[in-house]
């Protein structure tokens, strides 16, 4: 059995580069992979959704001063890759796989189709937060919070609450929440149940970026007719994913993708290789739409809506991901001289693939990392419900925000002080970390989501603005030093 040594590890953590530890870590990590790999090598396939990659690829087209150097779209500096491969996501303490994404790859598993060979998963949840991220604060030190809608973010909260209270760590808070002596005075509630803690960078500054997504609308068809050329497609079967978590604890956050050839796990093919056809998709169509750009930002947000001819609106959600690091086509698009670094955003952007229609495959072919999605079900009683996030709730619009879950424990209430889009108007109130994305990393980083519409889409194109946070910790908890 040999493990190519092409796919990629990203290590999220404290370890820097050149650790010692972390030089063991990937050493144990490779050999563990190898007999997990070997056990699986020949299973039959059908892909179980990863449960630790992030719901979407995330803001990384327009927000170029947030890429990371060895892009995982959404990396802090802490990020340290071996060159070349896939990437290897982050999960968060209640991961990615995105909400409702259906079965979960367990810690210490190999999936390979619907074959999961597993170990127990261990809840991460309640996992105590980084200290040297976070700032002890007062609620004084929060700006307008006197005049926040108290009453809306506990309403917020009980919504988190019914993926929030199956935890340990949240389930006396979730009670507390859902008691009707929270409506009495619910600032003064929430004054009592939590400690606000301000989140700062590693070094030691308090503003970051906030950037903003929403849930596109794109037109389509079941068949492939003209215009509807371009598939939505699902998961394919010969795409594997290993977590080695409960086998290798050091590991925690590492994850691979990839396909077997023979005994060899191998990168899974690139975007540019799905797109010429050497990926066993046929069959995979879910969907089929009439604009390449608008496919692109769909797998960049992660979730979306596509109108059928017949009128028919059909929601489709994020399965899964091939394991390359985004690269934001935004970057190449000024790196080439084709736009100016003040000027990228997807409308700029949209207007630029109008322009330039033949270059535009080769545009988006330059991002390797590609999504696959699977059919949703809205819920008729609330339209107005966003898709899951990762936290596994429909997102709010204008009270659900993505966020770094290695530092930001998921279902947290965070209060977000910064402005509105391209504007210098407070945009100041308490929203629910329900959602992560891979470009949405470090300690003040968040992707504010605005909704579905024309709106959503107009606000959060424009949305790249300097923002503060604060996380609320339930009183009961405690933070580590890291």
């Amino acid at each position: 059995m040999i493990v190519d040594s092409r796919p990629g590890i990203v290590r999220s953590g404290p370890l820097t580069r050149h650790s010692p530890i972390r030089h063991s870590v990937r050493f144990g990590a490779w050999l563990v992979l190898a007999t997990l790999v070997a056990g699986c090598a020949h299973a039959p396939s059908r892909p179980a959704p990863d449960a630790s990659a992030p719901t979407r690829q995330g803001r990384g087209i327009e927000s170029v001063t947030a890429q990371p150097a060895s892009p995982a779209p959404r990396a802090p500096a802490s990020v340290a890759s071996i060159p070349a491969g896939p990437q290897v996501l982050a999960p968060g303490a209640a991961s990615p796989g995105n909400a409702g994404t259906g079965s979960q790859a367990a810690p210490g598993s190999v999936t390979a189709g619907s074959v999961t060979a597993a170990a127990p998963r261990t809840p991460a949840a309640g996992r105590a937060p980084r200290a040297d991220l976070m700032r002890r604060a007062l609620w004084s030190d929060l700006p307008n919070w006197a005049a926040d809608d108290h009453a809306q973010a506990l309403k917020t909260l009980r919504h988190a609450c019914t993926a929030l209270e199956r935890q340990d760590a949240w389930r006396s808070t979730c009670a507390q929440a859902r008691a009707s002596e929270a409506d009495r005075d619910p600032r003064k509630w929430f004054e009592a149940s939590f400690r606000p803690w301000q989140l700062v960078n590693a070094d030691g500054t308090d503003n970051g970026l906030v950037t903003g997504y929403y849930e596109p609308l794109l037109r389509g068809s079941r068949t492939r007719t003209p215009p509807f050329i371009y598939p939505v497609l699902a998961p394919p079967e010969d795409l594997v994913t290993v977590d080695l978590t409960a086998v290798v604890p050091e590991s925690a956050g590492l994850r691979l993708r990839g396909r077997l050839e023979g005994s060899r796990l191998v990168p899974y093919y690139t975007r540019g290789q799905i797109e010429a056809g050497l990926a066993p998709l046929p069959g995979r169509e879910l969907l089929w739409v009439d604009d390449p750009v608008e496919l692109f930002f769909l797998q960049v947000q992660g979730s979306g809506r596509v109108q059928l001819t017949d009128g028919t609106v059909v929601r489709v959600l994020y399965a899964n991901q091939n394991g390359y690091p985004y690269r934001s086509i935004g970057r190449v698009l000024i790196e080439r001289g084709e736009l100016k670094p003040n000027e990228v955003s997807m409308p700029t952007i949209r207007a630029w693939a109008l322009m330039h229609p033949r270059q535009v495959r080769e545009l988006l072919d330059t991002n390797d990392s590609y999504v696959f999605f699977r059919l949703g079900e809205d819920d008729p009683r609330r339209p107005e419900l966003g898709a899951p996030g990762a936290l596994g709730v429909p997102l709010l619009a204008g009270r659900s925000i993505a966020v770094d879950p290695r530092i930001v424990p998921l279902g947290a209430p965070v209060y977000l002080a910064t402005t509105r889009p391209s504007s210098a108007a407070p945009l100041e109130r308490t929203v629910l970390a329900l959602d992560t994305g891979s470009a949405i990393t470090g300690a003040v980083r968040a992707d504010f989501y605005w909704g579905f519409g024309e709106e959503a889409d107009r606000e959060a194109g424009r949305m790249r603005q300097s923002g503060r946070m604060w996380v609320m910790l339930p009183r009961d908890w405690s933070v580590r030093p890291d």
